[in-house]
C-alpha cells in the first residue's frame, strides 16, 4: 500500500482504535461507568419512562451545580439506554424533608413521562441526579426508580494524607492527586473527576494535606493553589479544609511564639483566616493534629487542646468555618497504657470547646487496627460534637495490595452501642447528634486514592471509597447492600458476577483479621512501614510503638490485661459496655485479646484451646484468600481483561503474603505457648529467624522512605 491510501484509511484506523480504547478497563471510571444496559427488555422500560428529566428547584435557574448534574444526566442516560433524554429546570415552592442537601425521585405522566428530581438546593439536585443514575447503573425495575435520600450527618469528608511534596503517607496509590507545581495555572481534568466521584457518593468536603502538616500551605501562593482546586470542586458541593499546623505563627508569621492565649498569635490566626476566605468564600476549615507523635500543640505552652482549638475557631467562626481537632495523642511518656490517653486528655475538656469545635476520634483507641473495640470517647463528652476518623487506606491491611472491603469494619463501630443515654445510644446516634441534641456533625475518612490511573491502586479498593461515601450519607444502610451496588456500577449486573464478587468483599475485612491480629490481637505489624508481621518489635523510638508492649506474651498466655487488675482501661466505657469486655468469659472473641491475658490452655467457645484457636483462625484466613483465587478465577471473560488478569495478581500476592503472616506470627508465639500446631494449621517451612530477619526494602507510604 502506498502512502496515500494509508491516509486515506488512517481516519477509520483511528477511529477504530479509539473504540478499542474507550472499550479499555483500566478502572479509572471507577463506579461512574454509564455502558449501555445489557438486558433490552429493562433498558425499553427505562426509555419508557424516561422521556424527560425535570429537575426542580427553589430558584429553578441556572447554576454551576445544576450545569453539572445537567451534564452527569445527559452522559449517563445516553451511555446507559443509548439516546438523548432531554433535562430542563423547574421551579419548584416545596422541597423533600431533610434539609437542603436532600433530593426526592419520583415519575410522572406530563407531555412525555418523565423523571423528575426535587430538592431543597441545587447540591440536593446533583445527589439526586446521581441517585437517579445509580438505580439504572444497578439495573432497578421502573417502580424502584422513585426513590428519596437525606444525609445523616452533615459534614462528611475525606481527609487526605498527601505533603507538599507529592508524597501520600501510608498511601499505596501512587502520588498525590494534587500537583503543587502547576496549580493554579493548570487544572488537572482528574480534579473534576475526583469530584465527580466523591459528589456520587455524597461526601461534600476534603481536606487537602496531611495531618502531619506544612505551614507553606497557609502561604499566599499556595492559598492561590487552594482556591484554584476550590473552585473545581464547588461546582460538586465539595468544600475545601486545610490542616494547619500549631506552629504557624512561628515558622511564616515572623512571631516568636505560637502560644494560643498571647493576643498577637490570635490576631495572626484571625488575619490569615480573613486572607484564606478571600480565596475561597466557602473555606470549610481547619483540621489539626497537635501535641501528638511530635507535632507541635498548646501544650507546648502549658495550655489546653480547648485553649488551642477555640483561639482558631474564634478566628474562624465570623466566616462560618469550623476546627476539626484530632483526639489522636497519646503522652511522650511511657504511659500504663496508651489505649487510655485520649479519654484522659479530651473527656476533662467537655463542655469548654467552642460551639464551632469539632474533637475528632478514631473508631478505636489504639491506631486503626483491623479490628479494634469502639473508642471509648463516644458516649463520654455530651456538650461536643464527635467526629469519627475512620481510614480508608488500608495501613494496617495490607495497603493497596490486599483485599479488605472495610464496610463491615466501619458498621461494625457506627452500630456498637455506648448505652450513654440508655440503650440505643449507638456511636453512629453520638455522631450525627441525636443523642446529645447537637446541632452540627461530621465524619471523616483517611482517603486511599494516588495517581494510579485506577486511582486507588487495587482495582477492588475504590469500594472502600464508594462505601465510605455511602455510610456517611447513610450509616444504616448495609455491608451487603453497598457492596451489591458497588459491584454492579463497577463490573456488571450479570448474576454470575455480583454473587461472587460481593462474597469475596463482604469475607475480606475478616479474613485479614484472621491471618494478622486474630481474637484481639492489635498493633503487632512491621515496624514503620507497618507492611506484614512484627510481633518480635521489642525495640522502638518508644515503648508504645513495640509489639511487645501490645500483646505481651508469655509462657502463661497472651493478651493485654485492660480489666481492673491490669490498666483499667475498661472503667473509661459504660458499666454495661464494661462489664462485657471485663469477663473474659462474656467478652466476645473477637475482642478478647485485647482486654485480657489468657493462658494459653484456656477453653474458648469452640471447646478448643487459646493455643489451637489461633493457629486454625491464622490458617482460615489463608484458606480463605485461597478460596478467593479459586472464585475469582471462574469470572475469566465476565470481568474485562485488564482488571481480571490485575486482580488476579493481587490475589496471588495476598495468599502469599497471607502466609508470611501466619507463619511468622505462630512461629513466634509458640516459643511462648510450648505447644504443638493444631490439626489442619500448615506448618511453616522456614525457621522463626528468617521472619525476624525478613526486611522489605521500599513500601510506598512509609515515612521513613520520603526522607
Amino acid at each position: 500500500m502506498t502512502i496515500r491510501p494509508l491516509l486515506r484509511c488512517l481516519p477509520l484506523i483511528l477511529v477504530a482504535l479509539g473504540a478499542t480504547l474507550a472499550r479499555a478497563e483500566d478502572g479509572y471510571r471507577l463506579w461512574l461507568r454509564y455502558d449501555l444496559v445489557a438486558d433490552t427488555s429493562l433498558r425499553e422500560s427505562y426509555t419508557q419512562a424516561l422521556g424527560q428529566i425535570v429537575i426542580a428547584t427553589p430558584a429553578g435557574a441556572e447554576s454551576a451545580t445544576l450545569a453539572a448534574a445537567r451534564t452527569e444526566l445527559s452522559t449517563g442516560l445516553r451511555g446507559l439506554i443509548g439516546r438523548e433524554v432531554p433535562v430542563v429546570l423547574e421551579k419548584s415552592a416545596t422541597a423533600p424533608a431533610g434539609g437542603a442537601e436532600a433530593y426526592a425521585i419520583r415519575l410522572e405522566q406530563r407531555a412525555t413521562s418523565c423523571a423528575v428530581i426535587s430538592a431543597g438546593s441545587d447540591t440536593g439536585a446533583l445527589y439526586g441526579a446521581f441517585a437517579l443514575l445509580r438505580q439504572l447503573q444497578t439495573a432497578r425495575p421502573v417502580d424502584q426508580l422513585a426513590t428519596a435520600g437525606a444525609p445523616r450527618i452533615k459534614r462528611r469528608m475525606l481527609n487526605h494524607w498527601d505533603n507538599l511534596t507529592g508524597f501520600v503517607e501510608r498511601g499505596q496509590a501512587g502520588f498525590s492527586l494534587w500537583n503543587w507545581f502547576t496549580l493554579p495555572d493548570v487544572l488537572d481534568p482528574r480534579y473534576t473527576d475526583y469530584a465527580r466521584a466523591c459528589a456520587s457518593i455524597g461526601l461534600n468536603g476534603t481536606v487537602l494535606n496531611n495531618v502531619n502538616a506544612n505551614a507553606t500551605i497557609l502561604t499566599a501562593p499556595y492559598l492561590e493553589k487552594v482556591a484554584a482546586l476550590a473552585d473545581v470542586f464547588r461546582p460538586y458541593g465539595v468544600r475545601v479544609y486545610l490542616t494547619a499546623r500549631f506552629s504557624a505563627p512561628r515558622e511564616i508569621g515572623g512571631l516568636p511564639t505560637a502560644d494560643p492565649l498571647d493576643p498577637a498569635v490570635a490576631a495572626w490566626w484571625k488575619t490569615k483566616a480573613d486572607e484564606i476566605y478571600r480565596h475561597v468564600p466557602d473555606f470549610g476549615g481547619f483540621l489539626v493534629k497537635a501535641n501528638s507523635e511530635g507535632q507541635p500543640g498548646p501544650q507546648d505552652y502549658g495550655r489546653t487542646h480547648a485553649d488551642g482549638a477555640n483561639m482558631l475557631a474564634d478566628a474562624l467562626a465570623p466566616h462560618g468555618g469550623v476546627v476539626i481537632w484530632r483526639a489522636f495523642v497519646y503522652s511522650h511518656e511511657a504511659p500504663d497504657d496508651r489505649a487510655k490517653q485520649a479519654y484522659s486528655e479530651f473527656t476533662p475538656l467537655d463542655g469548654k470547646f467552642r460551639k464551632n469545635v469539632f474533637v475528632q476520634v478514631k473508631n478505636g483507641a489504639i491506631d486503626f487496627m483491623p479490628r479494634e473495640p469502639f473508642h471509648p470517647l463516644f458516649g463520654a463528652m455530651p456538650h461536643t460534637p464527635l467526629a469519627p476518623e475512620l481510614q480508608i487506606a488500608q495501613e494496617y491491611l495490607g495497603g493497596a495490595l490486599q483485599l479488605a472491603f472495610l464496610a463491615p469494619m466501619w458498621k461494625e463501630t457506627l452500630d456498637s452501642d455506648t448505652f450513654c443515654a440508655g440503650a440505643g445510644s449507638t456511636v453512629a446516634r453520638v455522631v450525627d447528634g441525636s443523642v446529645d441534641g447537637l446541632a452540627d456533625s461530621c465524619i471523616a475518612g483517611v482517603a486511599n486514592t494516588g495517581t494510579d490511573r485506577n486511582w486507588t491502586g487495587h482495582p477492588l479498593a475504590a469500594a472502600n471509597w464508594y462505601a465510605f461515601g455511602r455510610l456517611a450519607w447513610d450509616y444504616s444502610l448495609t455491608s451487603e447492600s453497598i457492596a451489591d451496588e458497588w459491584t454492579r456500577m463497577t463490573f456488571s449486573n450479570e448474576p454470575a458476577v455480583v454473587a461472587p464478587v460481593t462474597a469475596m468483599l463482604l469475607a475480606s475485612r475478616e479474613a485479614v483479621v484472621d491471618y494478622s491480629m486474630p481474637l484481639g490481637l492489635h498493633h503487632i505489624m512491621a515496624e514503620g512501614h507497618h507492611y506484614g508481621p512484627g510481633p518480635w518489635v521489642a525495640r522502638s523510638g518508644r515503648p508504645d510503638w513495640t509489639s511487645v508492649y501490645y500483646h505481651r506474651a508469655d509462657e502463661h498466655g497472651v493478651g493485654f490485661d485492660r480489666t481492673a487488675t491490669g490498666s483499667n482501661a475498661v472503667a473509661q466505657y459504660r458499666p454495661e459496655v464494661a462489664k462485657l469486655f471485663a469477663d473474659p468469659a462474656r467478652c466476645p472473641e473477637k475482642f478478647l485479646l485485647w482486654f485480657h491475658h489468657v493462658p494459653w490452655d484456656r477453653p474458648l467457645a469452640s471447646g478448643r484451646t487459646l493455643w489451637d484457636e489461633l493457629g486454625l483462625h491464622y490458617q482460615r484466613g489463608v484458606n480463605e484468600v485461597r478460596a478467593w483465587q479459586a472464585g475469582w478465577a471462574t469470572l475469566a471473560g465476565h470481568i474485562d481483561s485488564e482488571r481480571h488478569a490485575h486482580v488476579a495478581s493481587l490475589l496471588a500476592r495476598q495468599e502469599r503474603d497471607a502466609r508470611f503472616w501466619r507463619d511468622g506470627c505462630l512461629r513466634y508465639f509458640q516459643v511462648f505457648a510450648k505447644r504443638p500446631l493444631p490439626a489442619g494449621v500448615e506448618p511453616a517451612t522456614q525457621p522463626l529467624e528468617y521472619f525476624v530477619n525478613f526486611r522489605l526494602e521500599y513500601v510506598p507510604g512509609d515515612p521513613a522512605m520520603a526522607k
